[in-house]
């Protein structure tokens, strides 16, 4: 009989969404099992490897090994995205709009707007930009960006519920797509997917972010949100749910002091460079598992073998014929054995009992000796001492042994009665303190308040007084409505209005 493969029924699917435009448009997402489940379903859109560029030279900050792929084009972010494209096969490049930080070089949305178009129009791929989480700023520069770069459907991101309403808005208008992001819950998720539908927005326009956390501890939390994510989509028929993910991986491995320390900090963690790419390739294969559909990379021997990863996962095959780390850096040798402790042989405690042995066996033939001299001295002297220390254990009786005991027993038992009266007689002492300092607080307390409630009284009436006073007089100012100096704009106007629908709507 042949053997058949259990497989699991699925009802839902996730929707495709497109990024960029015309023949370079990539589409994501359409598949109807879970991830690489090929045998239960269809993946008619393989996932997509997207590589980050960052909006200023990150020379400084960025580890050795990340550095020297890029350092020719490090100080042009369209030169750089460029190579990513020309030289290693990026589908969709993601720039990272670090230097517009509030905290930090705080650039311009004008500046930073007049960037992104620059790097889109340099290459023939889809763009994706990256804000700082500040929603305040990200707002002002993914808007700015929105309507630069309008028709050419780049992607908007990140989109929290904080500056949704101003962001989502921009990118119906002006035809762009939003990353939805949401800090590592489905029920956020879905809520912000909402919100997102509730403006008008397609599901066909949203990617889910569903926050990334680095290799380790952060990792398992992410995993798991990404499964449930893929549950409800696919099991549950959750609508708000069955959109493609995108996972910024690149980023958030290469600032974990394990993917920078150097051999002179960390000498036992192996080869710093093929640490930092293996660790960004562990995570992007994680990611891949749970149903990512574009992974943010950063180095180019990552995106080497993971391209070929995705096709083996896909249609089979062998990671045998993948070829290992191509190195840019001169590796440093070490000296782990001059590191490493000394041997320890002695498990169980084994040596330290064949040491001891030879001198448990050596003391008894020392004492003959001893004990031999005065047997030739004095022969008789001896057995009278024995017998003088001997008498007085002989006139003990057992009835002085008990009355010794007795009075032992009754003298511990005067001690601890003694012991626990003085403890009971502290802890009532300290009971009746605590409650006649409490007493005294609350009497405080509600005088400050008595205090407090006749002095506002008092100022209320003085208040009235006035008042009365006033209307008395007839005194009555006349208000004049004037237009206000600055007029809203017609999209302004639109956020205006939504924002007053959205009070009144409840979620569904």
């Amino acid at each position: 009989m042949a053997f058949e493969i259990s497989k699991q029924p699925y009802s839902g699917q996730i929707g495709e969404t497109v990024l960029g435009t015309g023949a370079s448009a990539v589409t994501m997402g359409g598949q109807d099992s879970y991830p690489f489940h090929v045998f239960e379903g269809k993946m008619p859109n393989a996932p997509k490897i997207a590589m980050e560029i960052w909006d200023y030279d990150p020379s400084e900050e960025w580890p050795e090994a990340a550095v020297a792929p890029f350092k020719d084009v490090l100080s042009s972010p369209e030169a750089w995205a460029k190579k990513c494209v020309d030289e290693y096969g990026a589908d969709i490049i993601v720039l990272q709009l670090k230097s517009t930080d509030p905290n930090g070089m705080d650039r311009d949305p004008d500046e930073a707007a007049a960037l992104a178009k620059k790097v889109s129009d340099a290459v023939d791929v889809p763009l994706v930009v990256w804000g700082t989480a500040n929603n305040a700023k990200d707002e002002e520069v993914l808007k700015k960006i929105s309507e630069l770069c309008e028709g050419k459907n780049v992607a908007l991101g990140p989109v929290e519920e904080g500056n949704h309403k101003g962001v989502g808005a921009s990118a119906l208008g002006y035809g762009n797509t939003i990353v939805s992001s949401s800090p590592i819950d489905v029920n956020l998720a879905k809520q912000l997917n909402i919100l997102l539908s509730n403006l008008g927005l397609a599901t066909s326009k949203i990617l889910i972010d569903p926050t990334t956390g680095g290799l380790g501890y952060g990792l398992e939390y992410s995993y798991s949100v990404m499964e449930r994510i893929q549950m409800a989509a696919l099991t549950q028929e959750d609508e708000k749910l069955q959109m493609p993910m995108i996972n910024n991986i690149g980023n958030e491995i290469w600032k974990a002091k394990e993917a920078g320390q150097g051999v002179d900090v960390a000498p036992t963690l192996g080869d710093p460079e093929k640490r930092g790419i293996l660790m960004e390739a562990t995570a992007a294969v994680s990611y891949l598992l749970a149903g990512s559909s574009v992974l943010v990379l950063r180095h180019p021997e990552t995106v080497r073998m993971i391209r070929p990863f995705i096709e083996l996962l896909a249609n089979g095959g062998s990671a045998a014929d993948i070829a290992g780390i191509s190195k840019n850096i001169k590796a440093q040798d070490v000296d782990l054995v001059s590191l490493s402790p000394e041997m320890d042989l002695n498990f169980g405690g084994v040596e330290a009992e064949k040491k001891e042995k030879p001198k448990k066996e050596a003391a008894p033939k020392k004492e003959p000796k001893k004990k031999a001299a005065p047997k030739k001295e004095d022969k008789k002297a001896a057995p009278k001492k024995e017998e003088k220390k001997k008498e007085p254990k002989a006139d003990k009786t057992e009835e002085e042994v008990k009355a010794a005991a007795k009075a032992d027993a009754k003298v511990k038992a005067e001690a601890a009665a003694k012991a626990e009266a003085d403890a009971k007689a502290k802890a009532e002492a300290d009971a009746k303190a605590k409650a006649e300092a409490e007493k005294k607080a609350g009497a405080d307390a509600k005088a400050k308040a008595d205090a407090e409630e006749e002095e506002l009284r008092q100022k209320r009436a003085a208040e009235r007084e006035n008042l009365d006073a006033q209307r008395a007089k007839g005194e009555a100012k006349d208000i004049k409505i004037t237009p206000s100096a600055v007029q809203m704009t017609e999209q302004e106007k639109i956020l205006d209005r939504l924002n007053r629908i959205h009070r009144r709507t409840p979620l569904n």
